[in-house]
């Protein structure tokens, strides 16, 4: 399957553009969210590159930011760069399950490969396995019990995309957890 960054951008912008002003755009150094201003009329979220994991990530880090984080730089949350303690990286992985729980879906929709990310090369060593369970026991919850209205239309729209004719449901995760 092919999985082109192009595709995610025409989804996306399908999706929220005209009702929330929010668009994608990658091929940048660093991922960055800035919300609309003088010079820009569109909210924008940055991928790296032509990364198809980093737009997904980003994406997910804005369907886990309401409304007013929507109007921050990084919707105002706080990150501390690659050289993370222990104890940092604790804490940056707390905030990252939701979001990244949400990347796993969009990931399983789209039919690309995912893994957690802890963002750490050049920290002090962590056992990733205790925050890979949490973000998988997240994207369940998420499938189960519903993940609000932008990932969901979001997830549809790779389905549709990617695999056309599945619906999102937990048995798409349980089908590809357990390969």
């Amino acid at each position: 399957m092919h999985h082109d960054c192009q595709d995610l951008i025409r989804l996306f912008d399908e999706c929220f553009l005209a009702d929330l002003n929010t668009c994608l755009l990658g091929g940048y150094p660093e991922p960055e969210y800035l919300p609309a201003d003088a010079s820009h009329p569109h909210h924008r979220i940055l991928f790296t590159r032509d990364y198809f994991r980093s737009a997904l990530h980003e994406v997910a880090h804005w369907c886990v930011a309401g409304p007013e984080r929507r109007l921050l730089p990084d919707f105002g949350y706080w990150y501390a760069p690659d050289g993370r303690t222990a104890e940092q990286q604790r804490t940056f992985e707390s905030v990252e399950v939701k979001p990244q729980a949400l990347e796993m879906i969009f990931c399983l929709a789209a039919g690309h490969r995912f893994d957690v990310s802890t963002d750490n090369l050049n920290g002090e060593q962590t056992d990733p396995g205790p925050f890979r369970a949490k973000v998988h026991a997240q994207a369940k919850v998420y499938l189960q019990q519903g993940m609000g209205e932008r990932p969901t239309r979001f997830a549809q729209a790779l389905l549709d995309a990617y695999q056309p004719g599945r619906v999102l449901d937990p048995g798409l995760f349980t089908e590809v957890a357990a390969a």
